[in-house]
């Protein structure tokens, strides 16, 4: 692993965090104090998104994307991570690679126009009584005929008030394991307003201000079998396919945020006078800096080693869980400190930090708890030894 960027990378950091710095942040105090993303906001830097090639940056070449390696993309969305959720998720638009297993139709209907910036869809696998346990969920999706008639709901549903189709992850079967049958899982392609789907407003979130989350309830929702995404009963393989480098996406962005909280500290305590000194001159303050950097520099070598290993095809479920685990807990870390070394004044609106410290928590809980990624190192540590 070469630790230095190419010209190419050095590029694409740069114009992203121009991007940021322009484009996202004027509108953080908005949308903080609104709670919510205007259309017209919306629209607006989407195409200057477009524009600047920013957009869909995570897809393949041959279907319309920037075809950036993982390393790469990883370095993209660190910077875009910089800025408030809402705005930059929503607006700097990255499709589910998911979407790359759409064939025939669907490829029309959905992977290019999302690509494109035309459609854009969510994934729905949580419900209220399975959590981590996507085997135990409850949704159902029974075939009859040509078509499939699902019933059930979802919750913790990111944007889906934003999207116009929904990748929905619903039990079609059941089948034996050694601990007894699970579910079969199938994904499906489902619009927007098909009868029998509704889209419900969700819980009220202490992180990522303007970036809903949702209910989706379905009724004797009936689709074609045309709908189905992949093969029926193997929508965990697509999603494995798919969707492994997530967690490092979540570490990305949380490096981003860490490294703004971190700068605003740092010059803080540069140049915050108490007792006729910079405050960066007391032990007390300066540790915390150091104890900072170090814990941001752990979490940035996990998540790009484990970026350069799965271009390089031997990363394992193991390195992109310590990616995780490392890079959201000192997330947490980091802008609790950087609170503490500006005193009061971090807490206030004026300042980004306050807003970094409430986003933090949920960064423990999505695309797997905390408690997920330790069972996943301890499973790798343990199996080997039969334990």
């Amino acid at each position: 692993m070469h630790f230095s960027l190419t010209e190419e990378q050095r590029l694409i950091v740069d114009t992203t965090r121009e991007f940021v710095a322009n484009e996202l942040y004027p509108h953080e105090a908005e949308v903080e104090a609104t709670g919510r993303l205007r259309p017209e906001l919306r629209d607006e830097i989407k195409r200057k998104a477009i524009d600047a090639g920013l957009y869909a940056a995570n897809m393949p070449a041959e279907v319309g994307g920037a075809g950036l390696d993982t390393l790469t993309w990883i370095l993209y969305e660190r910077e875009l991570g910089r800025a408030n959720y809402a705005l930059h998720w929503t607006c700097v638009g990255r499709p589910s690679n998911i979407l790359m297993a759409c064939k025939g139709d669907q490829r029309e209907r959905y992977l290019l126009p999302a690509v494109r910036g035309e459609r854009s869809e969510c994934l729905a696998m949580t419900e209220p009584g399975a959590g981590s346990d996507l085997r135990g969920m409850k949704t159902r999706a029974r075939q009859e005929g040509d078509d499939f008639v699902i019933n059930g709901s979802k919750h913790f549903i990111s944007h889906a008030d934003e999207a116009d189709f929904v990748v929905l992850f619903a039990a079609t079967g059941e089948e034996t394991s050694a601990r007894g049958n699970r579910a079969l899982i199938t994904a499906f392609l489902i619009d927007r307003g098909t009868p029998g789907f509704q889209v419900l407003e969700g819980y009220k979130s202490v992180s990522h201000r303007g970036y809903s989350n949702c209910i989706l309830q379905f009724d004797d929702c009936r689709i074609p079998k045309s709908q189905v995404l992949g093969e029926v009963g193997r929508g965990f393989e697509v999603a494995n396919q798919w969707l492994g480098a997530t967690r490092l996406q979540v570490a990305a962005t949380c490096l981003g945020r860490a490294e703004r909280a971190l700068d605003l500290a740092t010059r803080w305590a540069a140049e915050r006078q108490q007792f006729g000194q910079q405050i960066g001159k007391f032990q007390g303050v300066s540790f915390k800096l150091a104890d900072m950097a170090t814990e941001l520099k752990a979490a940035e070598l996990l998540t790009l080693e484990a970026a350069w290993k799965v271009d390089q095809g031997t990363v394992t479920d193991s390195d992109m869980a310590m990616a995780k685990l490392k890079a959201t807990e000192m997330l947490a870390f980091v802008a609790d400190e950087a609170i503490q070394i500006h005193g009061g004044m971090g807490l206030m609106s004026d300042l980004p930090l306050e807003r970094i410290w409430r986003d933090a928590r949920v960064e423990r809980i999505w695309e797997g708890t905390s408690e997920i990624q330790r069972h996943i190192i301890s499973r790798a540590l343990l199996r080997p030894l039969g334990a």
